[in-house]
């Protein structure tokens, strides 16, 4: 198989190529390589390399920053992914796109599916929905796979910034109030390898997160109590729970951010995330 794909500088990328089966053929491209907001380019690069599925793990994520950089997160999240889902529709390619709980407005009180009606409350959660939209509308055969707090070795993200912060204060203030569930990347790679594989090509929207719930806090605290065990010396801080109150910030998060994932589990046999057993398996080999 052929794969092309975006994004390849971020830890979902990195992760799905650490775990690229051998006998598959990969093109992997950061925005310096393939401006994917340049359709001609995407156009060509897919026309030139005849992929038999493109990936599409790029994104802008810096949440805060797209409330006054709207346009440059619309571009990537949602022009993009139309760009993207043309050029894998005149080739008749597969089309992954990986999208975000964001999407949704947080006031859920069960596990949100993929039917339910989305209403994102950020520009950053208004420009992956719009993603989506533009994909599945240009291209039908286009698997939206959303997923939520992710994590790895790789890149920036909570686990390492916890781990960062820990060598430098005493005590840490963490949002006790938001739930959701934490993803290793390297799951959720698996997850795509294994919609890839399907022998019948998949189609819509599909949820991939961890199994098991948590609060910001609880997931700090858990990541201090694995290091603790792991690593000679670590010592842990104290962590303080807050409210979402007492942490503003410019772009309004999602109080409640648990994914039902029974869909993509029984079609693709893809379980959710340990994130636990992940996190002592990573711990000593943040980058």
């Amino acid at each position: 198989m052929r794969i092309l794909l975006t994004g390849s500088k971020g830890q979902l990328a990195r992760c799905f190529r650490d775990r690229l089966p051998d006998s598959w053929e990969l093109i992997a491209t950061d925005s310096a390589s393939l401006d994917i907001t340049d359709q001609d380019a995407v156009q060509t690069m897919v026309q030139n390399f005849q992929p038999d599925a493109i990936v599409n793990t790029a994104a802008y994520t810096a949440v805060d920053k797209a409330e006054s950089d709207d346009k440059a997160a619309f571009a990537v999240n949602a022009a993009a992914v139309r760009n993207l889902a043309a050029a894998a529709a005149a080739a008749q390619a597969r089309f992954i796109h990986v999208s975000t709980d964001y999407v949704f407005d947080g006031k859920g009180k069960t596990p949100y599916r993929e039917s339910d009606p989305v209403n994102p409350q950020s520009v950053y959660g208004k420009s992956k929905a719009a993603g989506e939209l533009l994909a599945l509308a240009e291209y039908t055969e286009t698997v939206v796979i959303r997923t939520s707090w992710l994590f790895s070795e790789y890149g920036n993200n909570f686990v390492k910034t916890m781990m960062r912060l820990a060598g430098e204060r005493d005590t840490l203030s963490v949002v006790a109030d938001q739930t959701g569930t934490p993803t290793y990347a390297g799951d959720l790679a698996d997850a795509v390898i294994a919609v890839l594989r399907s022998p019948e090509p998949l189609r819509g929207i599909f949820h991939y997160a961890g199994g098991e719930s948590a609060t910001w806090c609880e997931f700090a605290q858990t990541v201090f109590q694995t290091a603790a065990k792991q690593i000679d010396g670590f010592k842990s801080p104290e962590v303080k729970g807050i409210t979402t109150a007492e942490y503003p910030a410019p772009a309004p998060r999602p109080q409640y951010s648990i994914l039902d994932c029974r869909k993509i589990e029984s079609v693709a046999g893809a379980c959710p995330s340990d994130w636990r057993k992940a996190l002592a398996d990573i711990i000593t080999k943040l980058d």
